[in-house]
C-alpha cells in the first residue's frame, strides 16, 4: 500500500535524524492566519509538533511515541481530517530531535512553535526533558501533552500543561501493592538513578507506600544513567538480603545492572517501572531478566477489542512490529488532542486547553482518559512479568483515586 510504504520510509529517515533535525509528515500549504484564532500554521491545515528522544540512548522511546502519533494523525487523515469549527483540515506532524538530552528542549520546542508554526505540542517521554520544555508552552500559550512523563512536576509547569499517563505517585503505589499482595514480599532494595527525575520520584513513591504497607527498605543505593560498573553497588544491596529489588531507571541501564545481579548471585525479583519498556532490554538482558516485573500503561497481549485493533492497524503499519507502551501512549496523546480540537472548534490556544482540559472517559489504547483538575490522567496500571522469554500481561491495578 503506497500510504504504508510511505510512512515507513519516512520513519526510516527519521531513524537517521544525524543530518535531518525536523520533519514534516502530513498536509502542506502555505502559511495562513487563521481565521478563527491562533495565527500558527495555514487555515487548510493543523499543525502538531513532537519533540522527541529520535537519536540518543533513549531513542526507542521517542521513535515508538512518535509512530504511534504517525498512526494515529495517518488515520485522521484517511477519514477526511479533523472538523475545526466550519472547516475540515489536514493534520501536520512536525517531530524534531532531542537527542535524548534535556539541555536541548528548549531550544527544540522554540524551534517548534516559533519556526514551524504549530498549533500543539506532544512530548517528550522523559521526565527530565519534558521538565525543560514544558516551561516554553507555558509561556508561549501552546498547549502541550506529554504522553508519557509520569514526574508530578511536569504539568506542575503550568496550565497548558497536559499528560496522558499515569502519574508516579500512582506507579510507586502500585508496584509497592503488587510486590506485597502478589510477591509477598516484606524486604527490599532500591537501586536509584540519581541523574533522573524520574527514577528518584518513582523511588520515593515506592518506598512511602510499601513501607505504608508494612515493609522494610533494607538498602537504597544510588548511580548515575550511563554508568558500566555495578559490582560494588550490586554487593552491598546483597549484603542487605532483600527479597526484591526496585529498580525504577531507564531500560539503557537496566540490562547491564540485570546481568551483573545474576553473576553476582543476586536471585531475587526484580520490579521496575514503565521506563523499562523497550525491545532492546529483553535483546540486551536475555535470562538476566527471567522472573521479572515492571509496571506499565497497557499489555499488547490484552484481550480487549480495542488493544487487539490498535495492535493490528499497528503491526499493519509497521512491518509487524509488536507495538510497546510508548507507541500505544504517543497514539492515544494524539487521540486526545484531536478530539479537544473538535471540541473547541478552533486551534487559539487558550479554547484549545480548555479542551484538552475537559477531557472525560476518553476512550484510550491505556484505557478510558480522565483528566484531573491538575492535568493529569486518572488510569489503571498493568504489570507485565517475563517469563518463557516474554512480557506477558500479569496484574492490573486501580487507581484508588478514581471516581473522586
Amino acid at each position: 500500500m503506497t500510504v504504508r510504504r510511505t510512512v515507513l520510509s519516512l520513519m526510516s529517515r527519521v531513524s537517521l535524524a544525524v543530518a535531518v533535525s525536523a520533519v514534516v509528515v502530513g498536509a502542506g500549504g502555505c502559511e495562513k492566519k487563521d481565521p478563527k484564532g491562533g495565527g500558527a500554521g495555514g487555515a487548510s491545515e493543523v499543525r502538531v509538533g513532537h519533540y522527541a528522544s529520535m537519536t540518543g540512548p533513549e531513542a526507542t522511546f521517542g521513535r515508538s511515541t512518535d509512530e504511534g502519533i504517525r498512526l494515529a494523525i495517518k488515520e485522521i487523515n484517511d477519514a477526511g481530517g479533523v472538523k475545526v469549527g466550519e472547516t475540515t483540515r489536514r493534520v501536520t506532524l512536525v517531530t524534531d530531535d532531542t537527542e535524548s538530552q534535556s539541555t536541548k528542549a528548549g531550544d527544540v520546542v522554540r524551534k517548534l512553535i516559533d519556526v514551524n508554526k504549530v498549533h500543539a505540542v506532544l512530548g517528550e517521554v522523559a521526565s527530565s526533558i519534558s521538565l525543560e520544555g514544558a516551561p516554553v508552552c507555558q509561556e508561549a500559550g501552546i498547549p502541550m501533552i506529554t504522553p508519557s512523563s509520569t514526574n508530578t512536576r511536569v504539568t506542575e509547569r503550568g496550565d497548558y500543561i497536559f499528560r496522558v499517563c499515569f502519574i508516579d505517585p500512582f506507579q510507586g503505589f502500585a508496584g509497592a501493592k503488587f510486590a506485597v499482595d502478589e510477591l509477598k514480599v516484606k524486604k527490599v532494595a532500591l537501586l536509584v538513578d540519581t541523574a533522573s527525575a524520574y527514577s528518584q520520584q518513582l523511588a520515593d513513591e515506592f518506598a512511602k507506600a510499601f513501607v505504608g504497607m508494612g515493609g522494610e527498605v533494607v538498602s537504597r543505593v544510588e548511580y548515575q544513567k550511563g554508568e558500566k560498573e555495578f559490582n560494588a553497588r550490586l554487593t552491598k544491596i546483597r549484603e542487605a538480603s532483600p527479597e526484591a529489588i526496585y529498580l525504577p531507571g531507564y531500560y539503557t541501564d537496566i540490562a547491564n545492572i540485570a546481568i551483573q545481579a545474576r553473576q553476582l548471585g543476586i536471585r531475587v525479583p526484580i520490579i521496575g517501572g514503565d521506563g523499562w519498556d523497550s525491545e532492546e532490554l529483553a535483546k540486551n538482558a536475555g535470562d538476566a531478566i527471567e522472573n521479572c516485573f515492571y509496571t506499565n500503561h497497557y499489555a499488547p497481549d490484552d484481550p480487549s477489542p480495542e488493544i487487539q485493533e490498535f495492535v493490528r492497524a499497528y503491526r499493519a503499519a509497521y512491518n509487524g512490529k509488536t507495538p510497546d507502551g510508548l507507541a500505544a501512549l504517543g497514539y492515544d496523546a494524539a487521540r486526545v488532542l484531536i478530539a479537544a480540537l473538535e471540541r473547541a472548534g478552533t486551534t487559539d490556544g487558550s479554547a484549545l486547553r480548555d479542551a484538552i482540559a475537559a477531557t472525560k472517559d476518553f476512550p484510550g489504547v491505556t484505557g478510558r482518559i480522565t483528566l484531573d483538575r491538575n492535568r493529569n490522567a486518572v488510569k489503571p496500571i498493568v504489570v507485565l512479568e517475563r517469563k518463557g522469554g516474554a512480557w506477558i500481561f500479569r496484574a492490573k491495578i486501580e487507581d484508588p483515586s478514581a471516581g473522586r
